[in-house]
Protein backbone atom coordinates (compact mmCIF):
# COMPACT_ATOMS: atom_id res chain seq x y z
CA UNK A 1 0.00 0.00 0.00
CA UNK A 2 1.35 3.49 -0.62
CA UNK A 3 2.06 5.29 2.27
CA UNK A 4 1.01 8.64 0.89
CA UNK A 5 -2.67 7.53 1.20
CA UNK A 6 -2.75 5.87 4.66
CA UNK A 7 -4.01 8.68 6.86
CA UNK A 8 -6.92 9.54 9.05
CA UNK A 9 -8.64 10.88 6.95
CA UNK A 10 -8.47 8.30 4.06
CA UNK A 11 -9.45 5.65 7.13
CA UNK A 12 -12.22 7.57 7.36
CA UNK A 13 -13.37 7.91 3.73
CA UNK A 14 -13.18 4.13 3.53
CA UNK A 15 -14.95 3.45 6.43
CA UNK A 16 -17.44 5.87 5.37
CA UNK A 17 -17.51 3.71 1.57
CA UNK A 18 -17.63 0.25 3.52
CA UNK A 19 -20.83 1.57 5.26
CA UNK A 20 -22.75 1.84 2.01
CA UNK A 21 -25.21 -0.82 1.45
CA UNK A 22 -27.32 -0.14 -1.70
CA UNK A 23 -26.12 1.46 -4.81
CA UNK A 24 -29.01 4.07 -3.82
CA UNK A 25 -27.04 5.02 -0.88
CA UNK A 26 -24.12 4.84 -2.65
CA UNK A 27 -25.78 7.65 -5.24
CA UNK A 28 -26.76 9.74 -2.31
CA UNK A 29 -22.96 9.74 -0.48
CA UNK A 30 -20.86 10.35 -3.64
CA UNK A 31 -23.68 12.93 -5.10
CA UNK A 32 -23.29 15.09 -1.35
CA UNK A 33 -19.44 14.56 -1.17
CA UNK A 34 -18.21 15.03 -5.00
CA UNK A 35 -18.90 17.10 -7.80
CA UNK A 36 -20.49 15.77 -10.92
CA UNK A 37 -16.97 16.08 -12.78
CA UNK A 38 -15.26 14.09 -10.21
CA UNK A 39 -17.31 11.23 -9.69
CA UNK A 40 -17.85 11.01 -13.48
CA UNK A 41 -14.01 10.89 -13.75
CA UNK A 42 -13.65 8.21 -10.70
CA UNK A 43 -15.73 6.21 -13.16
CA UNK A 44 -14.57 6.57 -16.35
CA UNK A 45 -11.27 5.47 -14.85
CA UNK A 46 -12.73 2.27 -13.57
CA UNK A 47 -14.37 1.90 -16.92
CA UNK A 48 -10.96 2.01 -18.65
CA UNK A 49 -9.58 -0.37 -15.51
CA UNK A 50 -12.35 -2.75 -17.06
CA UNK A 51 -11.62 -2.65 -20.18
CA UNK A 52 -7.82 -2.93 -19.71
CA UNK A 53 -8.63 -5.92 -17.86
CA UNK A 54 -10.02 -7.18 -20.83
CA UNK A 55 -6.89 -6.45 -23.13
CA UNK A 56 -8.61 -3.71 -25.26
CA UNK A 57 -6.85 -1.63 -26.85
CA UNK A 58 -5.75 2.59 -25.93
CA UNK A 59 -7.54 2.85 -29.10
CA UNK A 60 -10.87 1.23 -28.43
CA UNK A 61 -10.76 2.22 -24.35
CA UNK A 62 -10.38 5.97 -25.74
CA UNK A 63 -13.38 6.10 -28.40
CA UNK A 64 -15.24 3.92 -25.98
CA UNK A 65 -14.65 6.27 -22.29
CA UNK A 66 -13.58 9.17 -23.56
CA UNK A 67 -10.62 9.43 -21.79
CA UNK A 68 -7.38 10.33 -23.05
CA UNK A 69 -4.42 8.35 -23.58
CA UNK A 70 -2.33 9.76 -20.67
CA UNK A 71 -5.39 8.61 -18.34
CA UNK A 72 -5.22 5.13 -20.05
CA UNK A 73 -1.47 4.93 -19.45
CA UNK A 74 -1.92 6.44 -15.77
CA UNK A 75 -4.22 3.88 -15.27
CA UNK A 76 -2.49 0.76 -16.56
CA UNK A 77 0.60 1.72 -14.94
CA UNK A 78 -1.00 1.73 -11.38
CA UNK A 79 -2.79 -1.75 -12.59
CA UNK A 80 0.66 -3.28 -12.97
CA UNK A 81 2.49 -1.63 -10.59
CA UNK A 82 0.07 -0.99 -7.91
CA UNK A 83 -0.79 -3.00 -4.61
CA UNK A 84 -3.23 -5.31 -6.31
CA UNK A 85 -6.68 -3.98 -5.03
CA UNK A 86 -8.07 -4.21 -8.26
CA UNK A 87 -7.82 -7.65 -8.88
CA UNK A 88 -9.98 -8.43 -5.43
CA UNK A 89 -12.45 -5.91 -6.77
CA UNK A 90 -12.78 -7.44 -9.85
CA UNK A 91 -12.73 -11.06 -8.68
CA UNK A 92 -15.59 -10.25 -6.15
CA UNK A 93 -17.50 -8.49 -8.94
CA UNK A 94 -17.09 -11.39 -10.89
CA UNK A 95 -18.48 -13.34 -8.59
CA UNK A 96 -21.27 -11.28 -7.67
CA UNK A 97 -22.87 -11.24 -11.59
CA UNK A 98 -22.47 -14.95 -11.66
CA UNK A 99 -24.83 -15.27 -8.57
CA UNK A 100 -26.65 -12.53 -9.66
CA UNK A 101 -26.97 -14.47 -13.15
CA UNK A 102 -28.04 -17.80 -11.10
CA UNK A 103 -30.44 -15.54 -9.37
CA UNK A 104 -32.00 -14.21 -12.34
CA UNK A 105 -32.11 -17.55 -14.17
CA UNK A 106 -34.05 -19.80 -11.89
CA UNK A 107 -35.99 -16.91 -11.37
CA UNK A 108 -37.43 -17.44 -15.21
CA UNK A 109 -37.96 -21.28 -14.37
Amino acid sequence: MNKKIKTDAVDKLIDAILCIQTKEEGYNFFEDLCTVNELLSLSQRFEVATMLREHKTYMEIAEKTGASTATISRVNRSLNYGSDGDDLVFERLSQKSATDENVHHRAHL
